[in-house]
Protein backbone atom coordinates (compact mmCIF):
# COMPACT_ATOMS: atom_id res chain seq x y z
CA UNK A 1 0.00 0.00 0.00
CA UNK A 2 1.21 3.37 -1.08
CA UNK A 3 2.16 5.91 2.17
CA UNK A 4 2.52 9.77 1.30
CA UNK A 5 3.46 12.35 4.20
CA UNK A 6 1.38 15.31 4.55
CA UNK A 7 2.59 18.40 5.93
CA UNK A 8 1.02 21.32 7.19
CA UNK A 9 1.17 24.11 9.21
CA UNK A 10 0.90 24.15 13.09
CA UNK A 11 -1.12 27.53 13.46
CA UNK A 12 -3.21 27.97 10.01
CA UNK A 13 -3.49 23.80 8.49
CA UNK A 14 -1.95 25.37 5.16
CA UNK A 15 -0.45 23.06 2.58
CA UNK A 16 3.34 23.17 0.91
CA UNK A 17 3.71 23.58 -2.91
CA UNK A 18 5.06 20.28 -4.35
CA UNK A 19 9.02 21.47 -3.89
CA UNK A 20 8.30 22.58 -0.49
CA UNK A 21 7.10 18.87 0.40
CA UNK A 22 10.64 17.42 -1.37
CA UNK A 23 12.00 19.46 1.41
CA UNK A 24 10.14 19.01 4.18
CA UNK A 25 10.69 15.27 3.44
CA UNK A 26 14.42 15.39 3.57
CA UNK A 27 14.12 16.99 7.10
CA UNK A 28 13.10 13.97 8.62
CA UNK A 29 15.68 11.48 7.84
CA UNK A 30 17.70 13.64 9.88
CA UNK A 31 18.40 13.37 14.11
CA UNK A 32 19.12 16.68 14.17
CA UNK A 33 17.91 17.71 17.80
CA UNK A 34 16.20 21.22 18.64
CA UNK A 35 17.15 22.38 15.60
CA UNK A 36 15.24 25.04 13.72
CA UNK A 37 15.04 24.34 9.30
CA UNK A 38 14.11 26.54 6.68
CA UNK A 39 12.43 24.58 3.51
CA UNK A 40 12.67 26.01 0.52
CA UNK A 41 11.27 27.49 -1.59
CA UNK A 42 8.12 28.85 0.44
CA UNK A 43 10.58 29.09 3.18
CA UNK A 44 8.09 26.89 5.51
CA UNK A 45 9.84 26.77 9.77
CA UNK A 46 10.36 23.37 10.88
CA UNK A 47 11.77 22.80 14.39
CA UNK A 48 13.09 19.38 15.21
CA UNK A 49 12.22 18.91 18.86
CA UNK A 50 12.79 15.40 19.71
CA UNK A 51 13.23 14.43 23.30
CA UNK A 52 12.36 17.37 25.86
CA UNK A 53 12.08 19.82 23.30
CA UNK A 54 8.67 18.07 22.21
CA UNK A 55 7.69 16.92 18.67
CA UNK A 56 8.41 18.03 15.22
CA UNK A 57 6.59 21.70 14.21
CA UNK A 58 5.69 22.51 10.94
CA UNK A 59 4.97 26.79 10.01
CA UNK A 60 4.22 28.23 6.58
CA UNK A 61 5.52 31.35 5.90
CA UNK A 62 3.13 33.72 7.51
CA UNK A 63 3.82 31.59 10.75
CA UNK A 64 7.36 31.27 11.03
CA UNK A 65 7.37 33.86 14.11
CA UNK A 66 4.20 32.40 15.80
CA UNK A 67 6.25 29.17 15.93
CA UNK A 68 9.72 30.72 17.48
CA UNK A 69 7.30 32.49 19.92
CA UNK A 70 5.79 29.41 20.91
CA UNK A 71 8.91 27.49 21.50
CA UNK A 72 10.64 30.04 23.02
CA UNK A 73 7.60 30.12 25.77
CA UNK A 74 6.85 26.74 26.25
CA UNK A 75 10.70 25.37 25.71
CA UNK A 76 12.58 28.06 26.41
CA UNK A 77 13.98 27.34 29.70
CA UNK A 78 15.18 23.82 28.83
CA UNK A 79 18.03 25.20 26.95
CA UNK A 80 19.58 27.47 24.21
CA UNK A 81 18.25 25.75 21.35
CA UNK A 82 14.83 27.25 21.14
CA UNK A 83 16.72 30.86 21.44
CA UNK A 84 18.61 30.59 18.00
CA UNK A 85 18.43 33.38 15.82
CA UNK A 86 18.04 33.44 12.04
CA UNK A 87 19.43 32.89 9.29
CA UNK A 88 18.82 29.11 10.11
CA UNK A 89 19.85 26.46 8.06
CA UNK A 90 18.00 25.01 4.76
CA UNK A 91 19.28 21.53 5.14
CA UNK A 92 20.83 19.44 8.44
CA UNK A 93 24.74 18.76 8.62
CA UNK A 94 26.21 15.45 7.58
CA UNK A 95 26.21 14.13 10.71
CA UNK A 96 22.81 15.30 11.63
CA UNK A 97 21.08 13.25 8.43
CA UNK A 98 20.37 9.15 8.97
CA UNK A 99 22.29 6.69 7.53
CA UNK A 100 20.50 5.69 4.29
CA UNK A 101 18.48 2.16 4.45
CA UNK A 102 21.12 -0.89 3.34
CA UNK A 103 19.07 -3.30 0.73
CA UNK A 104 19.16 -6.56 1.51
CA UNK A 105 21.63 -8.66 -0.88
CA UNK A 106 19.42 -10.41 -3.61
CA UNK A 107 18.83 -14.37 -2.65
Amino acid sequence: MPVGLRFRCQFCDSLPDPLTQLSLEKTMRGGAFGTYVDAMPEKWLVWSGRGPYGPTRYACREHRGDLVAYLREHYGTLGTHPWARPPYATELPAEDRAPPRQQPPPT
